[in-house]
């Protein structure tokens, strides 16, 4: 059973790091706190499904374009909705609600409220230690795993990643050094509304996808950025293993909605102890 609780904690982590970092990465760039990106997972899932059943594609074809549709489409919702906000965390908190609500009745009215079905692109499991790992679980958490690694150097090693970087941190600074703000935040809630679709395409294929989707992996997302910190990536980072572990152990020995009482009192927790959470800044 410890092997095995390790290999669900493990798995879930890399999956849970791949939402939070999206949205860790909107609010620490723009402050904004998207509400609506658990829609945007949504959309992923719900790309692959179309592209699967309408147009059939494989799904190795279809993950990458689910991230880039829910990209796409986040893109414009920066530019029509959450541009006027940028900086105004309550009235984004609206708006992204509001976003929320009518992409979930969009997917409700297009279609259905039952879950659907998405062919799983492995099967079978492979046995480690005595631990059963199934092969579309491991390929899932694999490709979070590396879309991590590649935000981290994106930030950290490139023109781009080092004038996010920029914004988020002085934003008049970074106008003095040639850097446009208002350039710089569609790419960056983009990235971070696509990292949501590619999350949601792939774990699609394990769950299916129905219109209430979104709203566990928000929750999720909104439990990692307060313990890890508001814009914090590294503080996500440590979050994500911290909720998986947490949630991985508390499911097994009891259920999942002990796992989730848990989980809120963890950030209670450490919001007494820790305002800024574990990694955040004051």
């Amino acid at each position: 059973m410890f092997q095995q609780f390790l290999v669900v904690a493990g798995l879930s982590s890399a999956t849970y790091m791949l939402i939070a970092l999206g949205f860790t990465l909107i609010f620490g760039i723009m402050r904004v706190v998207n509400f609506a990106h658990g829609e945007f997972l949504l959309i992923g899932a719900y790309a692959v499904f179309v592209a699967q059943h309408q147009f059939g594609l494989d799904y190795l074809v279809a993950l990458p374009l689910a991230a880039l549709v829910a990209g796409g489409i986040g893109v414009v919702a920066e530019r029509a909705l959450f541009r006027r906000f940028t900086g105004d965390e309550t009235g984004g908190m609206i708006v992204g609600l509001a976003l929320a609500i009518a992409i979930k009745g969009a997917v409700t009215i297009l279609f259905g409220v039952d879950s659907q079905p998405i062919a799983r692109p492995f099967s079978g499991s492979i046995e480690v230690a005595g631990a059963f790992i199934p092969r579309d679980q491991l390929f899932a958490a694999g490709v979070a795993l590396v879309m991590v690694a590649l935000i981290w150097w994106l930030l950290n090693h490139s023109r781009l990643g080092l004038a996010m970087r920029a914004v988020a941190q002085a934003p008049e600074v970074a106008r003095l050094q040639g850097i446009t703000p208002w350039k710089t935040y569609p790419v960056a809630f983009g990235i971070g509304c696509a990292l949501a679709g590619l999350a949601g395409a792939l774990v699609a294929p394990i769950y299916g996808a129905e219109p209430n989707m979104g709203e566990a992996a928000l929750m999720k997302a909104f439990i990692i950025v307060v313990l890890g910190g508001l814009g914090s990536i590294p503080g996500a980072l440590v979050a994500s293993c911290l909720l998986a572990t947490i949630d991985s152990g508390i499911s097994i020995l009891f259920n999942a909605t002990i796992a989730a009482l848990v989980s809120f009192a963890a950030v209670i927790l450490v919001l007494l102890v820790r305002p800024a959470g574990l990694l955040g800044r004051s």
